[in-house]
């Protein structure tokens, strides 16, 4: 149950890049809003971390290795501000899109532990959900040969840094954080190459 509660909040963050897709939000705003965002959870990492905060909603929400570490909520905000501050909504929407609605599907259907890889009908899943989620938002506005492979290596990219977890010096390093930099970055090099 508390994994259930874990994913529904992770998916909630669709509510960002959903903002810019609607149109109730331009893509300054979606900035300045993922920033405020990510300095409130900074702020409450802090305080967690060196002072002690003490939340229910912690015990629910975090996982062991993240007791003593960065918690994957920031980190998912300091990905989502990051990639939107670097990459222009083409290219951010769709790794902000994979991390938000890819990262949660996939772990319901199966985690890993660190350092160790998913199992491959999870890693199959995650690469179908995050192709389709990149093809929506890239096929509409890229010509279609370059959209479908920009969405391919994308998702080929955040498929990798959700089915492996490396563990760094001890410290896990968490697809919260690694998913949208490392699609957008996939997507971003086949767009610029086929421009």
């Amino acid at each position: 149950m508390a994994e259930l509660r874990r994913r529904a909040v992770h998916a909630s963050g669709v509510g960002f890049p959903a903002l810019y897709l609607l149109g109730l939000a331009d893509w300054t705003t979606l900035r300045w809003l993922l920033l405020v965002g990510a300095g409130v959870a900074a702020g409450l990492e802090t305080i967690r971390l060196w002072i002690g905060l003490d939340w229910a909603i912690y015990e629910t929400l975090t996982r062991e290795y993240e007791r003593d570490n960065v918690a994957g909520y920031a980190l998912y905000m300091f990905s989502m501000a990051g990639v939107a501050l670097v990459f222009d909504p083409l290219v951010a929407v769709p790794g902000m899109l994979m991390l938000t609605l890819g990262d949660p599907i996939s772990g319901l259907l199966g985690s890993n532990e660190a350092g160790r890889a998913k199992r491959a009908s999870v890693i199959a899943v995650m690469f179908g959900v995050c192709f389709a989620l990149a093809a929506l938002v890239l096929v509409p506005h890229v010509p279609l040969p370059p959209a479908l492979v920009a969405a391919a290596v994308g998702s080929a990219g955040a498929t990798v840094a959700d089915g492996f977890t490396p563990v760094v010096r001890g410290y896990v390093l968490d697809d919260n954080l690694t998913i949208p930099p490392v699609a957008c970055l996939g997507i971003w090099l086949v767009l610029r190459v086929s421009a």
